[in-house]
């Protein structure tokens, strides 16, 4: 291998170096991917408005059913030697109180068993959420996954042809994701959420 590929090999960090490394008070949102720190970009206005709708309506929904869920600001979901820090997350209370030993005191979770739902809305890498984190999310076991592309801007062979706005859910079946989507005025339906009255259109119209 010669010096030049040597130089521009980026540094390899395990998971928990990473976490020592993270600037404290940082603007910038960082994750690990394979090893690799990768600097997120920063989140539009219109892309936090669909998530903090989101996170409006399943919250109401835990008060309503009394659910053991919270839906934490910030949260690590931890993946060997990944990180993510999902738009949404709902994580069960019980769960990380008795097995999550890193949540209370570094907000990490390392278990899929401690994840009922998590969500997150399309921007430009979209390829990231329909892949990379798609098989990341599978491998933990985390039971549902959404990946809400409220502006139809993943790959045709993701949402279909002509590419539109879509809701994709991955529920976890024998280990493996199987996925349903939802356009327009279809309600979505999600096992976590089984009483959840929501449409694509509704997340579209909380942007207008």
């Amino acid at each position: 291998m010669s010096q030049t590929q040597t130089q521009t090999e980026p540094k390899l960090y395990t998971f928990d170096e990473f976490i020592e490394w993270y600037p404290e008070s940082s603007v910038v949102r960082y994750e690990l991917h394979n090893g690799v720190i990768v600097e997120m970009p920063k989140p539009t206005g219109t892309h936090s408005n669909v998530a903090g709708f989101i996170i409006g309506i399943l919250f109401i929904e835990i008060l309503r059913l009394k659910l053991p869920y919270s839906i934490p600001k910030e949260c690590v979901v931890k993946v060997e030697n990944t990180s993510y820090e999902p738009d949404v997350i709902v994580i069960d209370k019980n769960q990380v109180a008795d097995k999550e030993h890193r949540w209370q005191k570094e907000s990490i979770i390392t278990l899929g068993s401690s994840i009922p739902l998590i969500i997150e809305v399309v921007s430009t890498n979209w390829a990231d959420d329909y892949a990379l984190k798609m098989d990341d999310y599978e491998y933990l076991g985390i039971q549902e996954y959404w990946i809400v592309d409220y502006l139809g801007l993943g790959g045709r062979k993701f949402i279909g042809n002509p590419k539109q706005p879509t809701v994709s859910i991955y529920q976890l079946v024998d280990n493996l994701y199987q996925i349903t989507q939802f356009r327009g005025t279809d309600r979505i339906i999600s096992p976590t959420f089984p009483e959840l009255n929501l449409t694509v259109q509704q997340i579209i119209d909380s942007v207008a």
